[in-house]
């Protein structure tokens, strides 16, 4: 996993870096969005992975999938991805293309996990905490995992914070195995 993202970090960056200079980033966002769930369908990675097809036969197929979707610029990404072998990279550039998009604007997609449906309230309340806590604006989005039991899970990013009462069953196992 973390090879293909050290592959896919450049063409992120690069489309990034064009988008923010042609104030484009939310279309930019859409774009590779799109490609990213093209390049996973089933009928596309056949036609990708067919040995018949040159890199620019394969770039221009999937040019044609994306139809509308995608601009010349985008276009013209995606040949280039297609003629580097790299159109496997989509879901990892699109990615990587969000986390640069956040991180220029500030902001950062929460996942709370809890064992059960918190209310609108609850999760207004824990983004103007994690907005103080991280300094950044912060866009919460809620989740239900029953196996928690109690409590909940955040992924903000790189950060967990873990304060469910199956992270602290864990926690309380390893240390007395130890």
């Amino acid at each position: 996993m973390a090879e293909l993202t050290t592959l896919a970090r450049p063409y992120a960056k690069a489309a990034f870096e064009f988008a923010k200079d042609a104030n484009a980033l939310g279309n930019w966002a859409e774009m590779l969005s799109v490609a990213a769930a093209v390049s996973q369908s089933d009928t596309v990675a056949k036609v990708l992975a067919s040995p018949t097809l040159t890199a620019a036969q394969k770039g221009e197929t999937f040019v044609d999938v994306c139809g509308d979707a995608i601009n010349d610029k985008g276009q013209n990404f995606i040949r280039n991805l297609a003629a580097n072998k790299r159109l496997g990279l989509l879901p990892q550039i699109s990615d990587l293309y969000e986390q640069f998009k956040a991180q220029l604007e500030q902001s950062v997609e929460v996942d709370v996990a809890s064992a059960f449906e918190l209310s609108e309230t609850t999760l207004d309340k824990l983004a103007q905490a994690l907005k103080t806590n991280l300094g950044r604006e912060v866009k919460v989005q809620g989740s239900v995992d029953s196996s928690l039991i109690g409590g909940v899970v955040i992924r903000a990013g790189d950060t967990v914070i873990d304060e469910s009462i199956k992270g602290r069953l864990a926690k309380l196992a390893e240390a007395m195995n130890a």
